[in-house]
């Protein structure tokens, strides 16, 4: 304590020289933050503001959809915290003709004594979350503060129940006064990296979303997404394509951060949760992005929002803030409560600067390095930095404060008060049905898949280049015995390079995959939904490429001009590539990764199309491994087979004048067929077979791997260290 005290001392001589009145500016360059009904009245931030002292009451209301907070003039329960409510900010007035944005009955949201433990995730705890505790309330802004790897992003996902299953919560989290229950679309959430779709306009993405999230007729969905658009500020973009087209730009990544937002307020949640809303944004973005946030939550939905930092205008509009580091909370309250707070604990904010950059400055471990290299340097102005205090003993010094402050006792008596009464339990919306669900997936897709030329139409021309170029080689074979080994080596080249070519569409099967995650994570989609919905889109585009190509090989290589076996090569070709879209689409779930997915597709070709029964005969394959188990995996064998047999069986080749053999004869130093005549149906339903089984597979892997979270935790209400969560 004796350190603490004099490190402590030594700061407030080095903060108060570096604010003295001689080094002031004009009151019009200071930071400004509003009283209740004022104003841009400059507040110095070393002299706390002489406001009249107001409390917040709260009122459950019996039968009502929310708690509802007020203000009042009472005697204050803490006279830094309560000092400032949550109405810091007025309404600017609204101008004529301007649409009031519809009322929402938020909900409040109480976490107590909330720990978190992740195994290996830090070097010397696996406690990530320690006994943090604090609120929310309608109509407000509550952001969770701190640097980097503090505990930010796992505290709001902890809060929302998204944390994975492996991981261990403690504590008490309260919903309306009641145990926590967030049911389907009382809440939304927003990942800090969404996945768009860059081929829909912002107005098609937020329709095609409240189809698969809501219940009801198309025409009152337009009125949900119209609501969204206007309430994120999205009406000069809503009809604009997310990521451009050609040489037009897409949209900036503030409008984007918005179309994510807007995706979740399509179901009208009561509480949004927001993972970094700044995130990538630059200054102008970000405070466009929180003055839109503002004025969401002044309809009153409840907000909360981590962030890392802020500039000074932003940190003027949040209500409250959560201070964290190294996962302890080192002050929870009103904003201006957070600055008094520091400067009680010795680290005024000094006059111009930011209060965020001077928290993180304060309780940042990464500064302890930049000091330390620039010990010896000095600036025009004195000291590299105005605090000279370790980070270690600044923190456990403002924890400490707090600890033994009335702002942590005025936020004890605000959650006795919230809790006492059970309120209103939310409500479930509900969902649109499964066929809807797979209706509207099937048909999205095949928007876009009708946008992304890139993806979609220059594969079928690279597929008709491939084919012409197979077929100009192999033209002009005729159909003598001689021609047969050629032939074999045709339909063998044509076969593999096209299952080849094909690994050209894991791009976009790995987007799909990622706005699958992105849905799943919210409950808009699930795996069974997914998968049909992709293999019912995928099917004309398959099918397209299928006969342009087979018509194309099949003429110029001079296969038997007879309609019934010309549909046959074309239906072997479709199911050949529906069971390489069902292999790619399985390896692209297992890496989600671009390289290695297409290193894993490459190399497995490879091994197939070695053991396919050409470069040497099925049956004089090795057989361990070679024959058994990898040729009868390769669906190349299976594709080949079916070709030749349709071709060649029931032919027969003249030998001479004399003797003629049969089609299978002639097949036999080239390739291994079946003589039964059905043969060619087996291989066709084997296609089939594997199509139908890979796409199991890549269920089981969506479903069990792929954006999986817990949709609400249980929570083990004793200490961490004695016992463990049930």
């Amino acid at each position: 304590m004796e350190e603490i005290q004099t490190q402590s001392d030594n700061y407030r001589s080095s903060s108060s020289s570096a604010s003295s009145p001689a080094s002031r500016v004009p009151s019009s360059n200071f930071f400004y933050l509003r009283k209740p009904g004022s104003l841009r009245q400059p507040i110095s931030f070393e002299d706390s503001p002489e406001w009249e002292d107001t409390d917040i009451d709260v009122r459950l209301e019996e039968g009502g959809d929310s708690i509802n907070a007020a203000t009042t003039a009472t005697t204050p329960a803490s006279p830094s915290l309560l000092k400032l409510n949550s109405g810091s900010l007025p309404s600017p007035p609204l101008a004529e003709g301007a649409v009031v944005a519809r009322k929402i009955a938020g909900a409040s949201v109480v976490w107590k004594d909330l720990t978190v433990t992740i195994k290996g995730k830090r070097k010397y705890s696996d406690k990530v979350i320690k006994s943090s505790t604090g609120y929310a309330l309608p109509g407000t802004m509550t952001v969770i503060m701190g640097p980097a790897k503090s505990g930010k992003s796992t505290l709001l996902r902890a809060i929302a129940g998204r944390l994975h299953h492996t991981t261990k919560v403690y504590g008490e989290i309260f919903v309306n006064g009641a145990p926590s229950h967030m049911p389907y679309g009382s809440y939304g959430f927003v990942e800090r990296e969404s996945t768009l779709i860059g081929s829909l306009t912002v107005r098609e993405y937020l329709y095609y979303s409240a189809l698969l999230q809501l219940p009801g007729f198309f025409c009152q969905k337009r009125s949900v997404v119209e609501d969204a658009i206007h309430a994120m500020s999205l009406s000069d973009h809503a009809n604009k394509l997310i990521g451009g087209h050609c040489y037009m730009k897409g949209l900036p990544s503030g409008e984007r951060r918005r179309v994510s937002i807007a995706r979740e307020l399509v179901m009208r949640p009561l509480i949004l949760f927001i993972d970094e809303p700044l995130y990538h944004l630059d200054s102008v973005s970000a405070l466009l992005m929180m003055v839109t946030l503002k004025k969401l939550a002044s309809t009153g939905c409840t907000l909360m929002f981590t962030i890392y930092q802020s500039s000074t205008e932003v940190f003027g509009l949040f209500d409250r803030i959560c201070l964290l580091s190294n996962g302890n909370t080192l002050f929870f309250g009103e904003t201006l409560a957070c600055l008094q707070h520091f400067s009680n604990a010795g680290f005024p904010c000094p006059i111009m600067q930011s209060p965020s950059d001077h928290f993180l400055r304060a309780i940042n471990t990464d500064f302890d390095r930049i000091i330390a290299m620039c010990k010896n340097w000095q600036d025009d102005h004195g000291e590299f930095s105005s605090v000279n205090m370790d980070t270690a003993v600044a923190i456990r010094t403002l924890e400490a404060t707090y600890k033994s402050s009335a702002d942590a006792a005025a936020v004890e008596t605000m959650i006795l008060k919230l809790t006492e009464k059970g309120g209103p339990h939310l409500k479930s919306k509900g969902k649109a049905s499964c066929a809807t669900r797979i209706a509207v997936l099937t048909w999205r897709s095949l928007l876009i898949m009708s946008r992304e030329w890139k993806y979609y139409w220059l594969r079928l021309i690279l597929f008709m280049l491939l084919t012409l170029c197979i077929g100009t080689v192999f033209s002009g074979l005729g159909h003598s015995l001689s021609s047969v080994v050629t032939r074999v080596a045709a339909i063998f080249a044509f076969v593999s390079f096209t299952s080849l070519l094909s690994i050209a569409g894991v791009p976009a099967l790995l987007k799909e995959i990622k706005i699958y995650a992105s849905e799943e994570s919210n409950r808009h989609s699930g795996a069974f939904v997914f998968l049909l919905g992709q293999l019912f889109s995928s099917i004309p585009f398959l099918f397209l490429i299928s006969i342009s190509s087979s018509l194309v090989f099949y003429f110029l290589i001079g296969l038997r001009d007879e309609f019934s076996l010309l549909m046959y090569f074309v239906l072997n070709f479709f199911l050949c590539l529906l069971v390489n879209e069902g292999l790619m689409l399985l390896i692209t779930s297992l890496w989600r990764d671009v390289f290695w997915s297409v290193l894993t597709l490459v190399s497995l070709h490879v091994v197939m199309i070695l053991s396919a029964g050409y470069l040497r005969i099925r049956n004089a394959l090795p057989r361990a491994v070679w024959m058994y188990p990898v040729s009868y995996i390769a669906f190349h064998t299976y594709s080949i087979q079916g070709m030749l047999e349709n071709e060649y069986l029931r032919t027969s080749f003249a030998v001479g004048q004399v003797r003629t053999i049969s089609g299978f004869q002639a097949l036999r130093s080239a390739y291994d067929i079946s003589l039964d005549s059905n043969s060619k149906w087996v291989n066709l339903l084997v296609l089939f077979l594997m199509a139908i089984g890979y796409r199991i597979l890549v269920f089981v892997v969506l479903h069990f791997c792929v954006g999986k979270h817990k949709s609400m935790l249980k929570f083990c209400r004793s200490n961490p260290d004695r016992n463990n969560p049930r």
